[in-house]
């Protein structure tokens, strides 16, 4: 943010379809990013002695992941998700996902340079302008709605999957019913085509899909192929034959798999895309059919 300019009202800031998505960021964005002048730290209450880091058991849980899931060596690549946070006047991610990419040719890091570069020039870069014209649809409501219509579509036909051609038309009743509402005498508004329009709000919404691991990618392709988690057999299989082999193992026997364990092992095996919320609903779909049992938070067996 400029420092001549405005800074939005808080109570707006929901408003903001990137506020609440994950954000691709260069490092030098997010050590010269301003802070608010009208809540500190993002909202987030500031660490203490009593509830706030502990060195002791953050240096323990540390060990103890690298001891499981092997250590990381200078000049590999790591794909991290997390918040922003200021502690001790001093700019940090807290990572609450982060896993080793496999990439010698260094295609994912090209390709994560370019998606990023675009983000930047048609999101992040760009500054939020409210419309006041009630009587036309907000985007917020066409991505939810477009978000719905998605899902009902993948309940409704049992899709395995899909490419984002295939379901595009879909949308487009919205955009349709978007001019019907919008003023006679208005004068149209210059900006993208309707299918660049249309291109950009099924994107987003299969982004919602894929955060809430309704969806996901096995992996990158320009085919674009998404598959549906609750659908996927072959995925359903692979979660069960990796809990059933480490159930029988001591080491696991008596507390069963962490979901953590079960999320590497999947990586290894099927697909470095599959997310943790792919995981969890594949978890509770096994075991909502009993088979595999819950020993305790995050952990699973099979008897």
């Amino acid at each position: 943010m400029d420092e001549d300019e405005v800074e939005l009202p808080s109570m707006l800031w929901g408003l903001d379809p990137i506020f609440s998505a994950f954000a691709r960021l260069h490092i030098t964005d997010i050590l010269d990013m301003k802070e608010s002048c009208q809540v500190s730290d993002m909202g987030k209450p500031q660490d203490n002695l009593q509830g706030g880091f502990n060195l002791a058991v953050e240096r323990k849980k540390l060990r103890h992941a690298q001891q499981t899931h092997g250590s990381v060596e200078i000049g590999e690549l790591l794909r991290v998700r997390g918040r922003v946070k200021t502690s001790r006047q001093q700019r940090e991610i807290i990572a609450y996902m982060y896993y080793k990419v496999n990439d010698p040719v260094m295609a994912v890091q090209i390709e994560w340079m370019l998606e990023v570069l675009q983000l930047y020039r048609e999101f992040y870069d760009k500054p939020l302008h409210l419309k006041t014209n009630t009587a036309s649809e907000s985007p917020f409501s066409s991505l939810s709605k477009a978000t719905h219509i998605i899902k009902d579509l993948l309940e409704q036909r049992s899709v395995s999957k899909f490419r984002p051609y295939d379901i595009q038309d879909l949308l487009q009743p919205l955009f349709l019913s978007c001019n019907e509402t919008a003023h006679a005498d208005q004068e149209p508004v210059a900006g993208p085509s309707t299918y660049r329009q249309l291109r950009i709000l099924l994107k987003e919404a299969l982004n919602i899909l894929q955060d809430e691991g309704i969806v996901y990618q096995r992996m990158k392709s320009p085919d674009e192929v998404y598959f549906v988690t609750a659908q996927d057999k072959d995925l359903l299989m692979i979660v069960k034959d990796i809990i059933r082999e480490d159930s029988k193992k001591e080491k696991y026997r008596e507390t069963g798999c962490h979901i953590l364990h079960i999320l590497s092992s999947v990586r290894q095996r099927y697909s470095l895309n599959v997310s943790k919320p792919v995981l969890e609903l594949v978890l509770k779909s096994l075991e909502c059919k009993s088979d595999i049992v819950s020993t305790r938070d995050n952990y699973f067996t099979m008897f």
